[in-house]
């Protein structure tokens, strides 16, 4: 029987691979929690970028890139 501190540990990675260097989380692809993670790092960047362009331009970002007349 486990207690609740042993499910609270994180897992720990196999001894092929390196866990990343913020995580114990093994880097892999598809539906994983890491792959989320980067996604979500990727996307908080793409919309700093947007904002970023909106405020030095004083456009939207839309026009700005040519998508609306």
């Amino acid at each position: 029987m486990t207690s609740e501190t042993d499910s609270a540990k994180p897992p720990v990675a196999p001894a092929d691979q390196t866990p990343s260097a913020t995580t114990n989380d093994v880097p892999a692809f598809g539906w994983s929690g890491y792959a989320e993670r980067v996604n979500g790092r990727f996307a908080m960047i793409g919309f700093l970028a947007v904002l970023l362009v909106e405020a030095l331009s004083h456009d939207t970002f839309l026009h700005w890139s040519g998508l609306v007349p």
